[in-house]
């Protein structure tokens, strides 16, 4: 089933999953609302679809309504609509805005909270997502259906939302980081930083894609990888002397909290 689609603010991230949901053709149409006429001018741009700085016209020409707008800023937002919201199911990516929150203040509404991530650019999403109380089988259906045009989706309780949060939100820009890191010591061993920075790159898709299609273990890959006595030995003798596991685990464990800070 096809659906009219809102979208209340036109950042990065309502940018990233509109262009998955354009090219899926899952959708009848799309509508985008942003106070910011340039964000509207970048999406108008790139999708040709109608845009709007009225947050109740995008409400009321549509059956889903992504709530994309910063979770300081959700409260606002929710006010404005709430008496024009009839029958809509409301999609929330706020960090942190528990569905208790969000039911709160819309009473007896359908509402999916979801957690995306900016790798749906790339058709290599992925996301979790909570229901509340009054969605419905097929409300679940719907969004994982969209989820999942880019990449992959997984239904969760929401207590486990804000690891969702760390692990795979915020995990594109920690992974960026050491990919980065990565082509620095390929520039620092001779290499140019375009061709360090696209075998760090690919290195890190191809080993997610061969994790996932395998279904192999990381310590199994780490097995296939690292002979007696060879280069992989040496450098993860390095990682383990330095606890890298463990300021891994401090690093998401950091974003977790916050997280659950930006909730209450």
């Amino acid at each position: 089933m096809k659906h009219y689609i809102a979208f209340i603010g036109a950042g990065k991230m309502a940018a990233a999953l509109i262009s998955c949901i354009y090219k899926s053709n899952i959708s009848k149409s799309i509508i985008a609302s942003d106070k910011d006429n340039k964000n509207l001018a970048n999406i108008k741009n790139q999708f040709k679809i109608k845009t709007t700085n009225d947050n109740k016209e995008a409400v009321r020409n549509s059956d889903i309504v992504f709530i994309c707008v910063k979770p300081q800023d959700i409260d606002g937002v929710l006010d404005e609509i709430k008496n024009v919201i009839n029958n809509q199911l409301i999609v929330s990516i706020a960090a942190g805005i528990k569905l208790k929150h969000l039911e709160s203040k819309l009473k007896n509404k359908r509402i999916i909270r979801v957690m995306p991530n900016i790798n749906c650019l790339a058709g290599e999403m992925a996301a979790g997502f909570s229901a509340g109380k009054y969605a419905t089988k097929e409300d679940i259906k719907a969004v994982s259906e969209m989820l999942n045009s880019a990449g992959i989706s997984l239904f969760l309780k929401e207590n486990l939302m804000d690891a969702v949060t760390a692990v795979s939100g915020s995990g594109p820009a920690f992974f960026a980081y050491f990919i980065d890191a990565f082509a620095d010591a390929g520039v620092k061993n001779g290499l140019s930083r375009e061709t360090a920075l696209k075998l760090a790159a690919q290195t890190a898709l191809g080993t997610g894609r061969l994790l996932m299609e395998k279904n192999l273990l990381p310590e199994e890959l780490i097995s296939m990888v690292a002979s007696k006595k060879g280069t992989t030995i040496a450098g993860l003798k390095i990682l383990k002397s330095h606890k890298a596991s463990d300021i891994l685990i401090k690093t998401v464990n950091a974003a977790v909290k916050r997280s659950k800070e930006l909730g209450k």
